[in-house]
């Protein structure tokens, strides 16, 4: 398949996605249970990514520095850091268990 189709059936198909989004009626968008999924959805998607990136290689599970630098930005969380150190805790840590080897 030439890419440039592919491109286009994707342009197409996001336009779609938006199309049926806006023809829901506004009434179904503000049931309390469409919110709280609304609201959940994209925090489940982002642990989810986050999860696989972090413990998987190759389809098998690992456990490397990438699991000991999420477990540094979550200590970091935990104790209310500001985004950037909770960011620069994990860079640090993952960074330095690479660097020794592990």
């Amino acid at each position: 398949m030439n890419i440039w189709i592919a491109i286009a059936l994707t342009a197409v198909g996001c336009y779609v996605v938006k199309l049926v989004g806006l023809l829901v009626p506004a009434g179904a968008l503000e049931r309390p249970l469409v919110q709280r999924l609304a609201a959940l959805l994209p925090v489940a998607l982002l642990a989810a990514l986050t999860a696989q990136q972090t413990f998987s290689m190759n389809g098998a599970l690992v456990l490397d520095a990438r699991a000991a630098g999420l477990g540094a930005a979550a200590l970091a969380l935990v104790l209310r850091a500001p985004f950037l150190v909770v960011v620069g805790a994990a860079v640090v840590v993952t960074a330095g268990i690479r660097a020794i080897g592990g």
